[in-house]
């Protein structure tokens, strides 16, 4: 089983992830960037870290590009690097490059999904990923 946080401020988006992904592993769920942030921290400090986040980009407070940039930089901190970060799938309504290349380039996601989320093809990047077969 697989540790996985939800970040989205969407119930019905929440609930659909939850669905989806609950047969593969435990599932956290936060409603925005600092919510994530704390509980990325929390999950390290406990030391049962997460091994995928979903993340919206479009959320209130703080952003999902914004959030993705402090969990990397919290990574770094720690010592883990490359094969060893977390899987971050970034999950968004907003299928333009812009995204798709600060999420990638500047944030360091590992995927990108657009909605309405597929759960085929969610659970096909999750595996290409090696965290479920």
């Amino acid at each position: 089983m697989i540790k996985i946080l939800i970040v989205e401020d969407d119930f019905i988006v929440r609930r659909i992830l939850k669905d989806i992904l609950s047969p593969y592993g435990d599932c956290d769920i936060v409603v925005d960037g600092e919510e994530a942030i704390q509980a990325f921290r929390l999950a390290w400090e406990e030391k049962e870290p997460y091994d995928l986040i979903c993340l919206d980009i479009m959320m209130p407070k703080l952003d999902g590009q914004e959030a993705l940039r402090q969990i990397r930089e919290m990574e770094k901190e720690i010592g883990i690097q490359g094969s060893a970060e977390v899987k971050v799938i970034m999950v968004t309504a907003l299928d333009d490059p812009k995204n798709v290349v600060e999420a990638y380039y500047r944030g360091g996601a590992t995927s990108y999904i657009v909605k309405p989320i597929v759960k085929v093809r969610l659970l096909d990047e999750i595996r290409s990923f090696g965290l479920i077969k």
